[in-house]
C-alpha cells in the first residue's frame, strides 16, 4: 500500500481516502462519490479496529460482507481496496496509542472508555500508511470526527478533512453498519431518534426554548417509545468542546445516543441561529 501511494504521488496524483470498518451503506458511497470528484486515487479502506471496541461489545458480531463491499467498491470505481489483516496494522509488541484528551472522554467517550484512543490510533496509522491528500468521513459520527480534526491540527498532518453530511433513510434514520441488528419493531421505534433531533432544532429555531428545554422535549420524546432500553444522553452541546450548554451559541450541536434493545444508535444535528 505504502509503495503503492508513493508512485502515485510522485507523479503529482491526488489520493482520496474514505476509512471504513465494511458493512457497507449508502452513507459510505456517499464518501466515495465526493472523493471521486476531488481527487485522481480513491483509497478505501476496511478494517474492523479490535481496539476500538470494548469488552463487552460487539466486535465478533460486527456485520461483515466482504463480497457485497468489494461489489459496491467496484461498482463505485474506488482504484485501490486497502483491506489489512489485524496482525499487519498490531503486530506482537505493539504499544504506542494515541489519545485526544477531554474531547475523547465526552458524549460516546463517557460510555465506552478508550474507543476514541483506539479510533485515533488506526486513523494515524493509516494517514501514515497510504499518506492521502484528503480523508472523508460522515457527520453521524459527529465526536469521531472532531477527536480526527484535534489529533490532525496537534500533530501536524498534511491531510485535509472532510466531513460530508449524514445520509438518512427515507424515514430520517441515519444509516448505520449497526442497523442491521435491529428487528422490524426495533427499527421502526428508531425513527423517534431524528424526530427528536427534528422537532428540537424546529424548536431552537422558533426561539421560545432554551437549552434546558430542549433537553427535557428529546428525553420526553425518547422515554415515550418503549423500545428504547437506556438514553445515554441528549441535549444541547458545544460544537468545538462538545460541552453542554446553558445558553444557546451561534452554533450548538444536538446530539443523541441511546440503545434500542441492545443496539447501541448515535445521531446528531448542527442548528445556526
Amino acid at each position: 500500500m505504502r509503495e503503492t501511494s508513493k508512485r502515485h504521488l510522485s507523479k503529482g496524483k491526488t489520493i482520496g481516502l474514505v476509512p471504513t470498518m465494511g458493512a457497507l451503506h449508502e452513507g459510505h458511497l456517499s464518501l466515495i462519490k465526493r472523493a471521486k470528484s476531488e481527487n485522481d486515487i480513491i483509497v478505501a479502506s476496511i478494517f474492523v479496529n479490535p481496539i476500538q471496541f470494548g469488552q463487552s461489545e460487539d466486535l465478533d458480531k460486527y456485520p461483515r460482507d466482504m463480497d457485497g463491499d468489494m461489489a459496491k467498491l467496484k461498482g463505485e470505481g474506488v482504484d485501490i481496496l486497502f483491506m489489512p489483516e489485524v496482525k499487519a496494522i498490531y503486530p506482537e509488541g505493539f504499544s504506542t496509542y494515541i489519545t485526544v484528551k477531554d474531547l475523547s472522554d465526552k458524549l460516546c467517550g463517557a460510555f465506552r472508555p478508550g474507543h476514541f484512543t483506539g479510533v485515533a490510533t488506526v486513523v494515524c496509522k493509516l494517514f501514515n500508511i497510504i499518506v492521502p491528500t484528503r480523508a472523508y468521513f460522515g457527520q453521524k459520527d459527529f465526536q469521531q470526527t472532531a477527536v480526527i480534526k484535534r489529533m490532525a491540527e496537534d500533530l501536524n498532518m498534511d491531510i485535509e478533512l472532510i466531513i460530508c453530511p449524514t445520509i438518512r433513510e427515507s424515514d430520517g434514520l441515519a444509516m448505520s453498519s449497526r442497523n442491521a441488528y435491529l428487528n422490524p419493531d426495533e427499527r421502526n421505534a428508531a425513527t423517534v431518534i431524528y424526530k427528536a433531533l427534528k422537532t428540537s432544532s424546529e424548536l431552537i429555531k422558533s426561539g421560545n426554548t432554551n437549552p434546558a428545554g430542549i433537553k427535557k422535549h428529546m428525553h420526553d420524546m425518547l422515554t415515550a417509545e418503549p423500545l428504547i432500553s437506556e438514553i445515554q444522553y441528549a441535549g444541547v452541546y458545544n460544537i468545538d468542546t462538545l460541552d453542554e450548554l446553558n445558553e444557546f451559541n451561534k452554533q450548538n450541536l444536538l446530539a443523541i445516543a441511546v440503545k434500542i434493545g441492545n443496539t447501541r444508535l448515535i445521531d446528531n444535528m448542527p442548528v445556526e441561529f
